[in-house]
């Protein structure tokens, strides 16, 4: 079962809430790419894009789509006023030197510790681990954009990932279809359920011990 069209664009909307005036964010390939589509105009962000511009704006509108501007996963981009372009060394020093607010990830398996394992599937074909290790150890925030779980039912929030991670003990916050979840040093912290589920709903569909305080939106 995919994820409806719906689903994906309220897991971006509820994270762009994420985001504050002046932040610098990174925004990673999949559902992460619909977050910028909900920055309210009152808010200014910089887009970071590892393939060497600050400053990226929405899709292009069709037929308008400049060949030179692509983001890093290959998708026409555009750019806003005040936009800079760098080589991919120096996108990837202002990622190790900690410069990146918030990197917004999809993700296969979160841990209850917050490791993170994006980047591959035993047996299928990827395209590389791209920036994911670099944004998930170094930016200030690390939020997950996931389903909660997977095409068979199983939860892709787990006590132990089984596949090999991206990074240790890097995420911060998870946004699926669900739930919001906080990744504290006590474990997992239940921050808001969405409609139409359940708090016990979200339990039975989470592989790792949740915290459920005693208000949640």
């Amino acid at each position: 079962m995919g994820m409806g069209v719906n689903v994906r664009e309220a897991i971006a909307k509820r994270a762009a809430e994420e985001i504050k005036d002046g932040m610098v964010v990174n925004l990673g390939i999949g559902i992460p790419t619909l977050v910028a589509n909900y920055i309210p105009p009152n808010i200014n962000v910089m887009f970071h894009a590892e393939n060497g511009v600050l400053g990226t704006g929405p899709a292009p509108l069709t037929g308008e789509e400049d060949a030179n501007l692509c983001n890093a996963g290959g998708i026409p981009m555009t750019v806003v006023p005040g936009a800079s372009y760098f080589d991919s060394t120096m996108a990837f020093g202002i990622i190790r030197r900690g410069l990146l607010d918030v990197t917004i990830l999809g993700a296969f398996e979160v841990s209850e510790k917050g490791d993170l394992a994006n980047w591959i599937v035993p047996g299928k074909i990827v395209s590389g681990m791209g920036g994911a290790v670099d944004l998930a150890q170094k930016a200030k925030k690390v939020i997950v954009l996931m389903n909660h779980t997977d095409k068979y039912g199983n939860s892709k929030i787990v006590r132990e990932c089984s596949l090999p991670l991206t990074a240790e003990k890097c995420v911060n916050l998870i946004i699926t279809d669900m739930a919001v979840i906080e990744i504290t040093n006590e474990g997992l912290q239940l921050i808001e359920v969405k409609e139409p589920y359940s708090v016990d709903e979200v339990i039975k569909a989470t592989g790792a011990p949740l915290h459920v305080p005693d208000y949640v939106k």
